[in-house]
């Protein structure tokens, strides 16, 4: 028995330290091959709703006929497709491409945010895609869930959004759980903003935060040298002694980024009284609809197959195709990041401003 468990201590740690050369070389080799395979090589991947809903349809009709009747509804289903489908192509050899009464479409995105709104990378091409076919008769959907992040990265997300607006292609945006701060700067692009009745919105404010180890280093006799041209290109620091005129200057800096928040919001959502919503705060869907930061109470769901009655939706994706080290290598990498904003969102976060 002793012999068992000691080979079966050893059995363990050389498992271990398998797993942990496997990540280790996953990650060195994912990160070399980054730039050679890049995240151009990506492609659009394109789903017709309508066809979906209606092939749910017919599973649960025929799931709750009666069993001796579900083979004469199966065929009925068929030859009822069949149908549907000899008209279509009757009615698309005659109705021409100025014809009015063509149906619109609806392209369908989703956006689901992280701190550093990654996902705009697949944003831009999806947006990039649809512009290339929609017309302001046309419509796009974005399934959106963020509580908000990096100032930079929502801005940039933001302006993909604005690239519909100018275009004149009607936008409409869903919240479903969470559009706040950098979500909600996104959001109020839209035309329409739907949201389900709990989902957070708003949060119109700015915040930093960020330690400062200065008294721990002088106490451990340690020195800390930084060095700046420029008057301003270090307000705040973590490791040296912050002043009085620093901390004024950052503060000065937080007051104007969130002054431009609230006139991107403004100039977007008119009808809403700024200064009263653009206190940090946040709101559920039902009182959000009450302030007007929203629209209407509807769930992406709701919304979508009322309009699978009478639009073509398409859901469009960009995806990045990876090798099987380049997914090993993401996979390490996002539960190091994982592990490593959890327990840096626990002590603070960076200096770097957030929405």
């Amino acid at each position: 028995m002793e012999f068992l468990f000691e080979y079966g201590l050893f059995f363990a740690k050389v498992a271990t330290l398998l797993v942990a050369f496997v990540v280790v070389v996953s990650v060195v080799v994912g990160a070399s091959q980054k730039n050679k395979y890049g995240e151009g090589r990506g492609h659009l991947e394109i789903t017709p709703l309508n066809q979906q809903f209606e092939d749910l349809k017919d599973t649960m009709l025929i799931a709750t006929t009666d069993e001796s009747l579900q083979k004469a509804e199966e065929k009925k289903l068929t030859k009822a497709k069949k149908k549907l489908l000899s008209e279509q192509k009757k009615t698309a050899k005659n109705v021409s491409e100025s014809d009015t009464t063509k149906r619109s479409k609806v392209y369908v995105l989703n956006f689901d945010g992280n701190i550093s709104a990654s996902a705009v990378g697949h944003l831009r091409e999806e947006i990039t895609a649809v512009l290339t076919q929609a017309t302001p008769n046309d419509e796009v959907l974005l399934k959106l869930e963020s509580a908000g992040g990096m100032v930079h990265s929502y801005g940039l997300a933001s302006s993909q959004l604005d690239r519909l607006r100018k275009k004149n292609v009607p936008l409409t945006v869903c919240v479903d759980k969470v559009a706040a701060s950098g979500g909600y700067m996104m959001a109020c692009v839209a035309d329409k903003i739907l949201a389900a009745p709990f989902a957070i919105i708003g949060s119109i404010g700015v915040v930093a935060q960020m330690p400062n180890f200065n008294k721990v280093l002088k106490k451990h006799d340690v020195e800390f040298e930084l060095l700046t041209a420029g008057e301003h290109k270090r307000t705040l620091t973590m490791f040296g002694e912050n002043t009085e005129k620093g901390r004024e200057k950052f503060i000065e800096e937080l007051e104007e980024t969130h002054q431009l928040f609230k006139e991107y919001v403004s100039t977007r959502r008119p009808q809403i009284d700024i200064n009263k919503i653009a206190t940090g705060e946040i709101w559920y869907g039902s009182r959000a609809k009450d302030i007007k930061l929203i629209d209407d109470i509807q769930t992406s769901d709701e919304y979508l197959v009322s309009r699978i009655e009478d639009a073509d939706v398409f859901e469009v994706a960009y995806v990045f195709k990876k090798k099987l080290h380049q997914r090993l290598g993401i996979a390490a990498e996002e539960s190091a990041d994982r592990l490593l904003v959890k327990w840096w969102s626990r002590l603070t976060q960076s200096s770097n401003k957030h929405l």
